[in-house]
């Protein structure tokens, strides 16, 4: 399917362009798919708490704050003074299109408050009112800067800084070399940068020059220990940070003299000979600490946003923040102790202190490990995903996307320094918040995000204040109200849909702090059709993928499978019920049972999920030959991702084509039933990370391969590769040539792939289920 932004006439043609310089997207970028703001499991809400447990499904949303345009496919309204919008006075709800207005007062829609207009909010509101408020649920509102200080600070410029692994290979640095270089093409000309490096030492770059100029500082070995020296006295931040547009080929100068550390060198920090001492004397716990301590001192002064890109070959082995990888191995079985379980606990609080040092800066960390050792991103993992960052994890410096992927994230706009908080109405709340965020320490329900693109989603779980409901005022309906304030940094000189500003310099930055108010109602169901036929199989998804990692990371592996597995067998039990299709404790009822929700469409796609997820790595057990780090690195992922991205993710989109040219069906289930039935030779599967197109081997000769640039299969293979955030690898596999294991091991539904040799297809699954189901109603 194509993405097309459509414009009927000139006017809106340049509506859309200052839009899209308003949201910071580039050119002929599309944001169509960047929709769903705000999704819903089901389209209306639970009568009751009695309603929420007998339904089965779960009662929750993701929102992604910064999408480009909400679930109807429309851009924010946007306006300025956004101080000026009045809130409620019981539950400081801003108010909204939603609102009842009178001439001096109005009513919260959330809450019922009835709150008092002051003379100048009531002749800002007076009729005939064009204030975006109140015309629009979703607006974008800009806050005045206050005082001497707001115009002070409003020419500072992003900064990035590259924190490099060098107690690793010349293979590491020739990719990070070149990831470097992609990411200076992505970022701002007038953003400073800055380059610091790591092993037993750490090393800080003045590339203000043709010649680079480098200053060491031991990092002791003693894990108690710090670095003595304040990084700003071995080099000051305007000596450490370079602008890019001035220095961009003295950054890549000084990018071709990063070389590994050798092994005498780290030898003789260890006090070790220098015969046969193995790659190590990595300090990056200790640099992290210095640097995070460094930036957070010229935060103030020097910057506004920093983002630091860590790029790690292997485990901490060396001083502070070491980790110790000898706990994976074969040892908890002989302990009799769950490997899943263990190897998912962090060893140490240490990076997440460091995380927590990062948010109180407004510091991001992303963090790139490319190796296939054990490093125990299990413990490393809160330094990005608390800070806002991203984890990546690259098994090989063979094909990999890591300058794609570290382009793609730097040239995306984001939001900064974002707070979040969710508003309901009294009657419910948000119980649980999954996804890439700090909490506030002093306010609950508050969420500091500080770096989120328009892909970055959260999910919140709801549940009833008390037992009655809704079921006191179905006059009223169930509201909730997104508030979202952030910042964003834009480069003077680009056109701003709520002012213009010129500026020929280019190196010069406006920033800009603005509130996202989103404000919608629901309906309440009467029954549990009216939820069963509204629901969103793809949130589920999302809501259960959060709650079976967070039980993962709690009680283990095994614990998020069997919390799965009685899921799928409760929600089975109540829909068979309220149905009436199977009579329970009768000789007839497995006979009768529908484990595959043939009488709700809404709800068929379920089934199949739950075996999807039950068969990803993320729940596959350690003795199957999960790698630790992989699993951690995709419950990072998947806990980020918006629905229909985790749908790709976790139950891949497999389509037909009967030419290059033509295809065949959208959508086929992954088994091998469907290849055979089919009639098509060519098949295209979306694994979101990966895209695989596969030839039949009795395809005809005659049809290209592989298919060629200009045809329709091309154009959505490059079009879903120009859409996603992560570069996906692209496969192509002929039949009775390649080996076509990397495409068969996607057809989940069949007993003998995926590694599981002696699992269950779908089919014997969906059996087993409705057994337990038997055995559940006894």
């Amino acid at each position: 399917m194509h993405c097309v932004c459509v414009c009927v006439c000139e006017r809106e043609r340049e509506r859309e362009r200052e839009r899209r310089v308003y949201l910071g997207f580039e050119e002929g970028e599309c944001y169509c798919r960047r929709a769903m703001a705000v999704r819903f499991t089901f389209g209306c809400c639970p009568g009751d708490a009695q309603a929420q447990e007998g339904c089965g499904v779960p009662w929750g949303a993701t929102i992604t704050p910064f999408a480009a345009v909400d679930e109807t496919g429309s851009t924010p309204a946007f306006g300025k003074h956004a101080q000026l919008v009045p809130r409620c006075e019981s539950c400081w709800a801003y108010i909204n299109a939603l609102c009842e207005m009178e001439q001096w007062a109005w009513t919260c829609a959330l809450c019922g408050n009835l709150n008092a207009l002051s003379a100048s909010a009531a002749a800002r509101y007076a009729p005939p009112h064009s204030c975006p408020e109140l015309t629009s649920s979703f607006v974008d509102l800009e806050l005045d800067a206050d005082g001497p200080e707001a115009e002070q600070n409003s020419y500072t410029r992003p900064v990035y800084i590259a924190a490099v692994d060098l107690s690793a290979s010349e293979e590491f640095l020739e990719l990070v070399k070149s990831a470097l270089l992609a990411a200076l093409e992505a970022i701002d000309a007038g953003a400073l940068f800055g380059l610091m490096t790591f092993s037993h030492k750490m090393g800080l770059y003045d590339v203000q020059g043709p010649i680079p100029v480098v200053k060491h500082i031991i990092i002791p070995a003693d894990v108690n220990e710090k670095i003595a020296v304040n990084l700003e006295n071995v080099m000051p931040a305007q000596s450490f940070l370079a602008p890019v547009a001035t220095n961009r080929e003295h950054i890549a100068a000084a990018l071709e003299t990063l070389k590994p550390t050798s092994s005498w060198e780290r030898a003789t920090a260890a006090g070790q000979g220098g015969e046969g001492v193995p790659m190590g004397g990595r300090g990056f716990g200790v640099a992290m600490d210095a640097l995070i301590d460094y930036l957070s001192a010229e935060q103030e002064t020097a910057f506004t946003f920093a983002r630091v890109l860590a790029f790690i070959s292997g485990a901490p082995d060396y001083g502070a923040g070491q980790l110790d990888t000898r706990r994976y191995g074969e040892q908890y079985a002989s302990k009799g102790e769950d490997a899943d379980k263990a190897l998912l606990c962090e060893q140490t609080p240490f990076y997440r202190n460091i995380a927590a040092m990062a948010v109180q800066a407004g510091i991001c960390v992303d963090m790139f490990a490319i190796t296939n050792e054990y490093i125990d991103l299990a413990s490393l993992r809160f330094l990005s995903l608390e800070s806002g960052g991203s984890l990546f994890l690259y098994s090989d410096t063979d094909e990999t996307t890591l300058p794609q992927d570290l382009y793609r994230m730097l040239s995306r706009p984001c939001a900064i320094n974002g707070v979040l908080r969710l508003r309901t109405s009294p009657e419910f709340k948000a119980a649980r918040v999954y996804g890439h965020y700090s909490p506030d320490p002093q306010y609950e329900n508050i969420q500091h995000i500080i770096c989120c693109d328009a892909y970055g989603t959260l999910a919140y779980d709801f549940e009833f204040t008390d037992s009655t409901g809704f079921s006191r005022n179905f006059e009223a309906p169930p509201m909730i109200q997104l508030a979202f304030q952030y910042t964003r940094i834009m480069p003077l000189g680009e056109s701003d849909l709520l002012g213009s500003t010129v500026s020929s310099e280019g190196e010069k930055f406006s920033i800009k702090r603005r509130l996202r108010i989103r404000t919608m109602s629901m309906g309440v169901a009467k029954s549990f059709k009216d939820i069963y036929e509204s629901t969103d199989s793809e949130v589920v998804l999302s809501i259960l993928t959060h709650k079976i990692i967070e039980a993962s990371l709690e009680e283990g592996v095994r614990e998020g499978r069997l919390l799965l597995h009685d899921w799928l067998v409760i929600l089975t039990a109540q829909y068979n019920e309220f149905y009436k299709l199977a009579q329970f404790g009768q000789p007839s009822t497995f006979s009768r049972l529908d484990a595959a929700f043939s009488k709700c469409p809404r709800l068929q796609p379920l089934p199949r999920l739950a075996f999807a997820l039950l068969r990803s790595s993320l729940l596959r057990l350690h003795e199957e030959g999960v790698h630790p780090d992989y699993r951690v690195y995709l419950q990072s992922l998947f806990s980020a991702l918006e629905p229909s991205y985790l749908l790709r993710a976790i139950y891949p989109v497999l389509s037909s084509y009967s030419t290059p040219d033509k295809q065949a069906y959208p959508r086929h289930s992954l088994s091998r039933a469907a290849i055979i039935t089919s009639g098509s030779p060519i098949f295209f599967l979306d694994a979101f990370t990966i895209l695989i197109v596969y030839y039949l081997s009795t395809a005809d000769p005659a049809l290209p391969f592989p298919p060629p640039q200009n045809c329709f299969l091309r154009d959505t293979i490059n079009n879903l590769k120009q859409t996603r955030h992560i570069t996906p690898k692209l496969l192509t596999i002929r039949g009775g040539h390649d080996n076509v294991e990397p495409f068969e091991r996607y057809l989940i539904e069949e007993q003998d792939v995926n590694g599981a040799p002696t699992g269950m297809g779908f089919v014997s699954f969906l059996d087993q289920i409705g057994q337990d189901v038997v055995r559940y109603m006894k």
